[in-house]
């Protein structure tokens, strides 16, 4: 007989537990599984094992592993977005520009094989423009009130100083430090401001 609990059991429902809930669960425990393996280790057989649901229920979920990975590398801009925000009420504003790079910075180091998925790991998880938007705009935002003229060519500059720093720093190019990123982004900061570096 098919009965609603051998509903839960296929499908790995917990009567307690959201769909969102699970959805939110599962992208977790992938977050997990790729910090530990890479992204090899991210399957939904894997997922399905770590999280202790059915075989089946990542399945209701994620139409595969592309749809995982792409869920996973969604959330990985929010959170990027987050730190980069708390970064950014630092004063005053070039303070706030450079402490952004710095976050930008640890957030790759701490999170290395989720930084490269989402900045073109799997080609099959494509992440939609307005998942990393957000974490664009805020360093946009930054460098505005810093320029006086059209800051698109400033917020390239410096997302592409601290991006560049960051993925050296992942591949031993240079040294995985604060100081490395602090300096240069002090000097990305001088110039969207039009000051004179300073010396010494």
């Amino acid at each position: 007989m098919f009965t609603l609990y051998t509903i839960r059991v296929v499908y790995g429902v917990n009567k307690m537990e959201t769909a969102e809930g699970l959805r939110t669960r599962l992208i977790d425990a992938a977050t997990a599984l790729l910090d530990e393996q890479g992204e090899a280790g991210v399957t939904l057989r894997a997922l399905a094992k770590a999280t202790g649901v059915s075989a089946m229920a990542p399945y209701r979920h994620f139409a595969d592993k592309a749809a995982l990975l792409g869920a996973v590398a969604e959330a990985g801009f929010a959170e990027l977005a987050s730190v980069l925000a708390e970064a950014d009420r630092a004063e005053p504003a070039k303070a706030a520009l450079v402490a952004q790079g710095i976050a930008y910075f640890r957030f790759a180091q701490a999170h290395s094989a989720m930084f490269r998925l989402m900045f073109g790991g799997n080609p099959g998880c494509a992440v939609a423009p307005k998942d990393y938007g957000e974490a664009f705009a805020i360093l946009s935002r930054r460098v505005a009130s810093l320029a006086s003229g059209d800051p698109g060519p400033a917020t390239l500059a410096a997302w592409g100083v601290v991006h560049g720093l960051s993925t050296l720093a992942l591949d031993g190019k240079v040294p995985a430090e604060d100081d490395v990123v602090r300096a240069a982004m002090a000097l990305v900061a001088d110039g969207v401001t039009g000051a004179q570096p300073r010396s010494g």
